[in-house]
């Protein structure tokens, strides 16, 4: 039952996280914050735990793997999830799980921004990786990584077309 209990702390903190982008989104959309048509949100919201239960699931049927793979795992999500806080904190409010953009705000260029131009993104890899060491997932984990590498990579399409967009539409300050 431990893959239950795993996914159950990971289901946990996916509630804090909608919570916190939820409340992120109603300020940015009363301050003006755009949001592409063609974002992926939709998809994104279900993909995204669904990579977690089919991990999880694999973890189930075929047993938890030998314990050297659950510090590494664990280590890595873990990582992954720091990662994460710093890039939320580093956006604050402007962190949300939809693409919103404020017209003429400045790009973020704080914590782990000055570094990569999306943590977020590769903290989410972070954390496929993680649980697929965890649940010792070797058959869905490329599967999954690759179909949620796909979303990704057209999501960041998406945010940066509307980031370099919304950089030059209007003058106004936060």
């Amino acid at each position: 039952m431990l893959p239950l209990a795993i996914l159950s702390a990971v289901g946990a903190i996916m509630i804090g996280e909608t919570w916190v982008s939820a409340r992120h989104e109603c300020r940015l959309r009363s301050r003006g914050a755009l949001e592409p048509s063609d974002d992926l949100f939709r998809v994104m919201r279900v993909a995204y735990p669904v990579a977690f239960v089919v991990l999880t699931a694999e973890g189930l049927v075929r047993g938890m793997p030998d314990a050297k793979w659950w510090g590494p795992g664990l280590a890595i999500f873990i990582a992954a999830k720091v990662l994460k806080g710093w890039a939320m904190a580093a956006l604050g409010e402007r962190w949300t799980f939809r693409v919103l953009v404020l017209p003429g705000v400045p790009l973020v260029g704080t914590g782990p921004y000055r570094y990569v131009s999306h943590p977020n993104y590769l903290a989410v890899v972070g954390e496929l990786v993680g649980m697929a060491a965890l649940m010792g997932a070797t058959w869905s984990a490329l599967p999954v990584w690759a179909g949620f590498g796909w979303l990704l990579a057209r999501r960041i399409r998406v945010e940066e077309r509307a980031l370099g967009a919304a950089s030059v539409v209007g003058c106004r300050q936060v």
